[in-house]
């Protein structure tokens, strides 16, 4: 059948407008792809396409209140490879080995996997940077050395607890580290390049690199000067006690910042591994829970003080050694007992029964609200991990027993850190802070402080006139009571001395097993340090609070007292109970003119340590005038001297 001309032109008019449609359809596509999502279509193919070389942050440093680096970071390179640029897998395998000290199989199976990039952990993990450059001498294509960091402390088991320690990937894992990682780890960085499905380089496209953004730093509340003091005394109370763990912690009373923290044992951040779990899961002030003994003797007296329910100095107890109480006898430490004392004595005495009597007349729900104002039996809120609450006797459960012991600081448990912040308030005017050891955040490039913590006050919980009554009172313990060993010449220090009982498992308690301990403070009139130690089970000596923590407590303060700027002053309450530790407080003679020969003869109760050339003294620490203890290490400097008279001018 034949077709008009009318038909054909009508169908090829169709063909033509269809194909112009269809045109239109696929320029009008184009032109979207092109202008409205060219650059999304982009960037994802150079997604496919790219791959990432990671740079790790530099992790925050961890300073002291005075910018001591107590934290900081060291360069460490690592070896990643990306499997699909290797040329020859068996051969690169071969070298990598040789280099880094690994089986040639493993590193083989590592380079060989089906991933973009590849860590090969931990051969090459944070290497030194002679393994960096040994590796990149093998001119191996697909292996990169990125830039990495690990976490260096300087100081090694110092400050360890508190401190804590990050992971191999830069992470906090204990301690400060773990507490305020996010802060401290930054963000990622990267640099960014491109390849083919077969992992070759695309040589038109730039790298794309991300800088890393660095953490902040982190300024704490320590005062480094004083906690190597404590460490210190800390490491001679360890050998010379032999003990089976030993807390310190330095605070200032007057806003709840924490100065020094300690325990033994301890251990070195950087090998923690080296030492069981426990010893670097437990940072032993703020988690271990115990007896407190009679440093809790200080709350009680702050409550019936406050009450009204005691005189200090005009009313009197008789102590013969005992008390009876709901069919119970209850000791005091010395046989016998104290006799007709005042209150101040049975403060001074530390005499059991005098503080039962204490408990009697507060009563039970006075004496334990006290307690509670003074924050035990809760946590402090400190910003160190794993802190105990302590135990407290539930109110069905205390009886005429439990108040009297409870007095005397017995039958009931807390922490080392609620002892400190408890007796801080009671000495400081009355208010109870929540102690912290971070102090601010510094923007590492330009040493701006981003943010700061600021002291928090609690609660008041006593008054002025009973805090400086209590400071009264504790003065006198050091001075003429059982906490003689912390006396220090020329400085007005308080403090009570405790023994505790250990109890044991299935009920009753330790025999000559005791924790001792000291809580001090000082200038008593104006307190701007307080300082508790306690000594687990110290061997070869008398287990008390006076002979074994308070000396260590009293070193402390001597050294520590100057650093923070307190002077020495005469006003000071006179000592009158004399231990058997005590020593003899001599005068620091002046010796600079003298020669060699006259030393010997001058200085029988000093030790002398000679350095320099010559034969005349020509310079002495300490200094002539200054109050020792008998037996202290006298420096001498000698020099060349002509004449005696004016080298002595010369030297004072």
């Amino acid at each position: 059948m034949r077709v008009s001309n009318v038909t054909v032109r009508k169908r090829l008019s169709i063909v033509l407008f269809i194909g112009f449609l269809l045109f239109l359809i696929i320029d009008v596509r184009l032109g979207y792809v092109q202008f409205f999502v060219g650059e999304k279509l982009t960037d994802l193919a150079k997604d496919s396409w790219s791959r990432d070389i990671p740079f790790e942050p530099e992790r925050g440093k961890i300073l002291d209140r005075n910018d001591v680096e107590l934290a900081t970071n060291q360069s460490a390179p690592t070896v990643l490879v990306v499997p699909r640029q290797i040329e020859d897998p068996a051969n690169a395998a071969e070298k990598l080995a040789a280099v880094l000290n690994a089986p040639k199989e493993k590193i083989y199976k590592k380079i060989t996997q089906s991933e973009s990039k590849v860590y090969l952990n931990p051969e090459g993990r944070k290497i030194s940077h002679e393994k960096a450059n040994e590796v990149r001498a093998l001119g191996l294509k697909g292996v990169y050395i990125a830039e990495d960091s690990k976490r260096h402390y300087p100081f090694g088991s110092y400050l360890s607890h508190v401190l804590g320690f990050a992971g191999i990937d830069n992470q906090g894992l204990t301690g400060i580290e773990l507490i305020y990682d996010e802060k401290l780890k930054g963000e990622r960085g990267s640099v960014q390049f491109y390849s083919d499905a077969k992992g070759r380089r695309m040589p038109d496209i730039a790298d794309d690199y991300t800088p890393p953004k660095d953490g902040l730093d982190l300024r704490l509340t320590i005062d480094s000067r004083i906690q190597t003091i404590m460490e210190s005394k800390l490491d001679i109370a360890e050998a010379q006690y032999n003990p089976d763990g030993i807390i310190a912690i330095a605070m200032n009373p007057n806003t709840g910042e924490i100065l020094g923290m300690s325990s033994r044992p301890d251990f070195d951040p950087a090998n923690f591994r080296n030492v069981p779990q426990e010893v670097y899961n437990r940072n032993l002030p703020v988690w271990s829970t115990y007896e407190p003994g009679s440093t809790f003797k200080i709350i009680t007296l702050a409550a019936s003080l406050e009450e009204g329910k005691v005189d200090l100095d005009k009313d009197h107890f008789s102590d013969p050694g005992f008390v009876k109480v709901g069919g119970a006898t209850l000791k005091c430490w010395k046989r016998g007992g104290h006799g007709q004392q005042t209150f101040l004595e049975v403060v001074q005495n530390s005499c059991n029964p005098g503080f039962v009597e204490l408990g009697s007349r507060l009563g039970e729900d006075t004496l334990f609200k006290y307690i509670k104002d003074f924050g035990f039996g809760q946590k402090t809120g400190i910003d160190l991990q794993g802190e105990g609450t302590g135990i407290l006797f539930k109110p069905e459960q205390v009886g005429p027993v439990e108040l009297a012991t409870t007095a005397f600081g017995q039958g009931v448990a807390v922490t080392p850190i609620q002892q400190v912040a408890a007796v801080a308030a009671a000495v400081n005017g009355g208010t109870l802070y929540t102690p912290f050891v971070a102090k601010e955040w510094v923007e590492p490039t330009t040493g701006e402080v981003v943010s700061k913590n600021t002291p928090e006050a609690k609660r008041r919980v006593i008054s002025e006139e009973t805090s400086e009554k209590i400071r009264y009172a504790l003065e006198s313990v050091v001075a003429q009571g059982s906490g003689g060993g912390a006396f220090v010449d020329g400085y007005r220090v308080g403090g009570k001395t405790g023994t505790a009982q250990k109890s044991k498992k299935g009920g009753g308690y330790l025999q000559n097993n005791h924790i001792v301990s000291f809580i001090g403070f000082a200038p008593a009139d104006d307190p701007q340090i307080v300082v508790y130690v306690a000594v687990d089970n110290p061997k070869g000596t008398v287990q008390f609070g006076g002979v074994v923590a308070a000396p260590i407590v009293g070193d402390i303060m001597r050294e520590a007292l100057p650093m923070l700027g307190v002077e020495k002053r005469e006003n000071q309450m006179e000592k009158k109970m004399k231990l058997w530790t005590d020593k003899k407080i001599i005068d620091v003679p002046n010796v600079v003119g003298l020669t060699k020969q006259e030393l010997q003869k001058q200085l029988i109760n000093i030790k002398l340590d000679i350095s320099g050339e010559g034969n005349v003294v020509v310079d002495q620490a300490p200094n002539a005038g200054e109050r020792v203890e008998e037996g202290t290490t006298l420096r001498i400097y000698l020099g060349e001297g002509n004449d005696k008279e004016e080298t002595k001018k010369n030297g004072e």
